[in-house]
């Protein structure tokens, strides 16, 4: 099997004599080319078509996301993993979003990097343990706020009619649990259908179910 081949992209010098020296102790893997900025990188991506790319995110130019998007838009093949000081959870979304494998702080540990040099070279997702933690942080409270967005035109009450609908009870069913007539629950219905722009109650029950409308009942 073939080494595999690797490029350095950091404006600091210093830290790439350390991970080259790291890389090419390694039997499998060697750095094949160096770059301290945006231009450089992907003049280098171009020129040496490398199996993996080590990036910085911060360096002179359009920066490393914007390198990894037009890295992974050009060369799909090649494989940008993050290399940074920076923990922040926008710049590890954004590094996703543009396509890169990877998202590894400079604080881990050497053998960590070399298992996800070789993880990315082999088609895998590789962050690192604290980065994923975060990760997964960002991605639930996404969620929550897609769950708040997919409502955010109900009051609270018709959000209640909607849980029941949800649950597949009838108009007399939802008036006996929420306290309200059969003609109340009826036009609360029409005016959620019409907030929504559904057709009718089984396109409601299941656009709450994929939305995961939580029990919003205020009788409880």
């Amino acid at each position: 099997m073939s080494a595999i081949h690797v490029l350095l992209v950091d404006d600091h010098e210093v830290v790439r004599l350390g991970l080259t020296t790291l890389i090419n102790d390694e039997p499998d893997m060697r750095v094949v080319g160096e770059a301290g900025t945006t231009a450089d990188a992907l003049r280098a991506v171009e020129d040496l078509h490398p199996d993996v790319v080590l990036m910085d995110i911060r360096l002179p130019g359009e920066g490393g996301i914007e390198a990894t998007r037009t890295i992974c838009e050009r060369f799909p093949e090649i494989k940008v993993v993050i290399l940074t000081s920076y923990a922040n959870d926008e710049l590890l979304l954004s590094a996703i979003r543009v396509g890169a494998v990877g998202y590894i702080l400079k604080q881990v540990g050497n053998e960590e990097l070399l298992r996800a040099i070789r993880g990315a070279a082999m088609g895998e997702s590789v962050l690192d343990s604290s980065t994923t933690s975060r990760l997964l942080s960002r991605v639930r409270e996404i969620e929550r706020d897609a769950e708040t967005d997919a409502f955010r035109d109900l009051t609270g009450r018709e959000l209640d009619v909607l849980a029941e609908v949800a649950r597949g009870h009838t108009n007399a069913e939802i008036g006996q649990s929420l306290n309200l007539s059969e003609k109340t629950v009826r036009n609360y219905v029409s005016t959620i259908l019409e907030k929504l722009n559904f057709r009718n109650r089984i396109e409601l029950a299941i656009y709450a179910v994929e939305n995961k409308l939580k029990d919003h009942s205020t009788n409880r």
